[in-house]
């Protein structure tokens, strides 16, 4: 019987990056190739990745994050992913698909990465509207998050907060409150 992937099941939304260890550009381009390679409606693709592990893309990412992701600045990656819904299928329903591919692309990122022993951890802690005229982004662009990428690292510079974080145990809803076969179970 197949089992769960072991990125799956052993991925964690860490803080304790390594500042000091680079990511090969290898590494993060085969990150990049995997969130290429996920599935989109007619084969859109709406998932635009800004990398930025040196100089001012980086500096840009670390300064309009907010105050609850100090620890990302220590990120030798930051990755900002972004998405317009005129990229994409716009189906009837107000079924937009730009941010459900965009997240499927997102998610293999963060597999792949874990995969090559990475900590990559996506946040909203950002001032999206500041970094998007950072960035020169035009009204149509959505900014969905910043993802901070690097080596498992000390824990020194992590509050009290995110210590008790990263020794939890992870914690998931039961899956019957998010799982059914006989009706959606929203309560």
């Amino acid at each position: 019987m197949a089992e769960i992937l072991e990125e799956v099941t052993g991925r964690r939304a860490r803080r304790a990056i390594d500042e000091n260890k680079p990511v090969p550009r290898e590494t993060v381009d085969r990150m990049i190739e995997a969130a290429h390679l996920a599935a989109s409606c007619s084969n859109k693709q709406p998932w635009r990745f800004l990398i930025g592990d040196s100089g001012e893309i980086r500096e840009t990412l670390q300064e309009h994050l907010l105050g609850g992701n100090y620890w990302a600045k220590k990120a030798p990656v930051l990755i900002a992913v972004a998405t317009r819904e005129a990229d994409d299928c716009r189906l009837n329903a107000n079924r937009n698909y730009a941010l459900f591919d965009t997240g499927m692309a997102t998610a293999h990122l963060i597999l792949q990465g874990t995969r090559e022993g990475l900590y990559v951890h996506p946040m909203a802690g950002f001032d999206a509207p500041a970094l998007k005229e950072a960035l020169g982004l035009d009204d149509e662009i959505i900014l969905i998050t910043v993802i901070a990428v690097g080596y498992p690292g000390s824990e020194d510079h992590l509050s009290e907060k995110h210590l008790e974080s990263e020794h939890s145990e992870r914690s998931r809803m039961p899956v019957n409150k998010v799982a059914s076969r006989s009706a959606f179970p929203f309560e």
